[in-house]
């Protein structure tokens, strides 16, 4: 009889929890499976405005929707060679560690304690704390000493503003649209999120603008199941965005979804 050993491992990254996987076999691609299948498959997400949203047609565009499909024409040859799987923040690494998913571009930042269960490719874009206001009255961060800024529960912007504005009231809310309400009511006079979520609100509701610079920094990367046999997939990725880098490609489709370039 052969024996199932299941293991249920409860991870927290940035204080999102997930339920991990089975140690029988996955479909988690090697580079030579991705091959040999014709297409890789992609996590990406579909409500992040630019890096992965929904267009008015109703098909996925952004950032890293052309990361991905360029990742499919330099390994596969062709663009359409992508299988792009929408998912949420809850569930894009489960998926990359149990091979629902070969790689994940989904707004993944780089961070020494998911290092220890995940691999990730050299970054794509620096993002980081920034704040959005829609008041005149605030030109810099200084201008927010005293003032009352929103931040969402548990997010790594609270070490952010605490390190470089201590002098300010925080109250907390659990969503971007919770922030967005917080703010048209008044209650405070702007709000702490990633650059790159905040640049494409800015870019939906025109009423608002992003306070640069940004307080902090936090690198973008693929993410990829950890394991010496995804290497050569890691080596080949690593290469490519290396290339893409210096060519001036994620420069120039990074500003061309209104992203900020650091």
């Amino acid at each position: 009889m052969k024996l199932l050993i299941l293991v249920t491992t409860v991870l927290t990254f940035n204080a999102v929890s997930f339920l991990a996987f089975s140690l029988s076999p996955t479909i988690a691609a090697e580079l030579s499976v991705i091959k040999k299948r014709g297409r890789l498959v992609v996590a990406v997400k579909e409500t992040v405005r630019p890096l992965g949203f929904r267009g008015a047609n109703g098909q996925l565009q952004g950032f890293e929707i052309d990361l991905a499909q360029r990742l499919a024409k330099e390994l596969l040859g062709r663009s359409e060679a992508v299988e792009l799987k929408p998912v949420t923040n809850q569930e894009r690494f489960s998926l990359v560690i149990n091979g629902t998913v070969d790689i994940a571009i989904a707004h993944a930042t780089l961070t020494p304690s998911r290092l220890r269960i995940l691999s990730f490719s050299l970054p794509y874009y620096t993002d980081g704390t920034a704040i959005i206001t829609q008041s005149p009255t605030i030109q810099k961060t200084a201008d927010l000493t005293g003032k009352t800024v929103a931040v969402i529960n548990g997010s790594s912007a609270i070490a952010a503003l605490r390190s470089q504005l201590p002098r300010m009231n925080l109250i907390g809310v659990e969503s971007y649209e919770a922030a967005r309400a917080v703010l048209n009511r008044g209650d405070a006079i702007a709000f702490a999120g990633d650059v790159s979520v905040l640049s494409g609100w800015s870019q939906e509701f025109p009423e608002y603008r992003v306070v640069l610079p940004a307080l902090s920094s936090e690198l973008l990367a693929i993410v990829l199941p950890k394991g010496q046999q995804y290497n050569e997939l890691k080596q080949q990725i690593d290469i490519i965005l290396t290339r893409l880098r210096n060519s001036g490609w994620l420069e120039e489709r990074a500003k061309y979804w209104g992203l900020p370039i650091r």
